[in-house]
């Protein structure tokens, strides 16, 4: 497929880094949509983009494919307020954290508009087009959840831009199942950090944390709305992954206060030999990603 301009809806940390990272992709345009005047004179300044423009929507009609790369109220209100706008044959990704939620609401688009979610497993713990960087995704997971009438052309397209845009690989599965391991990998991760962050010894503890704990509430300084809105729409695979933990927490906690030593080893033992076998394999160049 012959792409002769590319429109990122969105310049943020995510956005911004995936506009610069696809500049010179076959040779096509790269055009970045904003609504601050700040945002548009950094990704100026920045040279994120090819063009910058407060009006993306104007741009639909000519653009063969368009990342969404707003929060995902922001994705799904674009989508329904612009669903007639499309490119015929165009391809409209997002790179949104949950995908069920935006899948369906991709479905008002018309037909003959190949929508394919997709998510990129990179990020930091700031977010913003100050932050954005073009290498952003070097070595990462790109995640992709191709509809039941998704085109291969289209996706192969999808491979070629995550191979140019420096991915480590690429994960195809379903939007349910994303949003299942999704809860685990990286919703439960925000989960335990912000929780950490809540305790009574968080402001007393200074000059006591070491890497540890510095590596485990590093995501706690999180964006608030994203994240409320992340929770929220992945709500009852992240309540099921939370209660999973809880249930393993307790066991911790009865074999601690009973002295339990035995018990306490062999759940330990089990915990650092899955860790060192994940380690070990991804060490010889395994994959050990799972098969969908």
């Amino acid at each position: 497929m012959e792409v002769k301009r590319i429109l990122v809806v969105g310049l943020g940390l995510i956005g911004g880094s995936m506009a610069m990272a696809l500049q010179g992709f076959d040779g096509c345009e790269v055009v970045g949509g904003v609504r601050s005047q700040r945002t548009h004179d950094k990704a100026v300044e920045r040279r994120v983009a090819d063009r910058v423009t407060f009006h993306p929507e104007e741009e639909l009609p000519g653009a063969d494919v368009v990342i969404l790369c707003q929060d995902p109220a922001g994705i799904i209100a674009f989508l329904q307020d612009n669903r007639d706008r499309f490119k015929p044959g165009s391809l409209v990704i997002d790179v949104c954290g949950v995908k069920t939620a935006i899948t369906e609401a991709a479905k008002c688009l018309p037909e003959g508009v190949d929508f394919i979610g997709c998510h990129p497993m990179a990020g930091k713990e700031v977010s913003g087009i100050d932050n954005a960087e073009g290498s952003l995704f070097r070595n990462t997971h790109f995640i992709i959840t191709p509809g039941e009438h998704s085109s291969e052309e289209h996706i192969a397209l999808l491979y070629r831009m995550a191979e140019y845009c420096r991915f480590g690989d690429v994960t195809r599965t379903t939007p349910e199942r994303h949003d299942e391991l999704i809860a685990y990998t990286s919703q439960l991760m925000h989960v335990i950090a912000v929780s950490v962050c809540d305790g009574d010894d968080f402001f007393s503890c200074q000059g006591f944390e070491g890497g540890s704990f510095r590596d485990c509430t590093r995501v706690a300084s999180l964006d608030v709305p994203m994240w409320t809105q992340l929770f929220t729409l992945n709500a009852p695979a992240l309540a099921k992954t939370v209660e999973a933990l809880e249930g393993r927490l307790r066991e911790y906690r009865a074999a601690i206060e009973s002295n339990d030593r035995e018990k306490l080893a062999a759940m330990l033992e089990s915990a650092a030999g899955r860790k060192k076998q994940v380690n070990l394999e991804r060490a010889r160049g395994d994959d050990v990603r799972p098969r969908f």
